[in-house]
């Protein structure tokens, strides 16, 4: 989450006068993340966020986003839902923006996971993938392989000065994973950003996933990955396989993997190391001047990518084979 876009009292007023949350009692921006501009907002009715959803979200990816969170909630999975205005829509504008009042969740997300927080992580991913097989919409990744290839054209000749070389290790990972990318593994609906900012923990249990602004349909396995990368790193970048095999067992109990998804993992895992890095770079070298944003360093991405290159067998992840 972030602010990028400011919002006067008068317009906050009108906006949410076409709700029936009472009035505002207080709205403060969060200044995390990197995509869209968030606020807590508290009425006379309870708490809310209020997001003003940016340029890099395009309008008519909304209602995608607004209908996979309705139908999550109603699967069982906990989630923030969309707040539906009088008039039943739950999209409106605000500050020139496309706007929405989604529901606060309760919980705090964890800076320092335990081998817990990743067994958990794992069977809530599973429990989100399982609810999805019943969704009707479809969303193609914006930020896959193709994607990667845009992502590193807009960084082109700035990334060394992040890193001397970078363009060239850039350039490899990029002929590597078109020649190399998994084909045929089982697809559905992914989060595609499940960090632990992404998931809320209370009382020591997990208490529901946040942020579904990258979801998609791409390589359920995928997703696997992501939080592979996310959450099993120490610190010092060295890869806590103690970790990985709670996060891949928590899974694995909701939703089995198959031994194709399996073996494809080191790919996978990589791939995800270079899209964070990328999406990170393009980040770090274009934030707007006076956002109250705190870009992420692309580099602790390129040595999580170095771990991946070298690994020889999905047991290096913490599969039991």
């Amino acid at each position: 989450m972030a602010v990028y876009t400011e919002v006067n009292d008068e317009d906050l007023a009108g906006f949410i006068a076409q709700y029936d949350i009472g009035g505002v009692l207080a709205c403060k921006g969060i200044a995390e993340g990197v995509e869209n501009t968030n606020y807590i907002l508290r009425t006379e009715k309870g708490a809310y966020i209020l997001t003003l959803y940016e340029k890099r979200v395009d309008r008519t990816d909304l209602p995608f986003f607004m209908e996979l969170m309705e139908h999550l909630s109603k699967s069982g999975v906990t989630c923030p839902t969309p707040i539906h205005r009088r008039d039943g829509r739950v999209l409106g504008e605000l500050a020139g923006r496309p706007a929405a009042i989604i529901s606060f969740l309760e919980g705090v997300w964890i800076k320092r996971p335990s081998v817990e927080h990743c067994g958990a992580v794992g069977r809530a991913l599973g429990a989100m993938h399982n609810a999805t097989i019943s969704f009707p919409m479809s969303r193609p990744n914006s930020l896959s392989l193709s994607g990667w290839l845009a992502l590193a054209k807009q960084a082109d000749g700035r990334a060394d000065s992040v890193l001397h070389g970078l363009t060239a290790i850039i350039a490899d990972e990029l002929a590597f994973h078109e020649q190399h990318w998994p084909q045929g593994l089982p697809t559905g609906v992914i989060h595609a950003d499940l960090f632990p900012d992404n998931v809320f923990f209370l009382n020591g249990k997990l208490s529901g996933l946040i942020d579904f602004y990258f979801a998609c349909s791409d390589i359920l396995a995928y997703d696997v990955a992501v939080c592979l990368n996310a959450w099993c790193f120490e610190t010092d970048h060295a890869y806590n396989a103690t970790k990985g095999r709670a996060l891949l067992a928590g899974y694995r109990a909701v939703r089995p993997l198959s031994d194709a998804e399996m073996n494809a993992m080191p790919i996978l895992a990589r791939g995800s190391a270079l899209r964070f890095m990328l999406t990170r770079l393009v980040d770090w070298l274009s934030v707007p001047p006076g956002a109250m944003v705190k870009p992420k360093d692309p580099l602790e991405y390129w040595k999580k990518l170095r771990f991946h290159q070298r690994v020889s067998s999905p047991a290096e992840y913490g599969f039991d084979l």
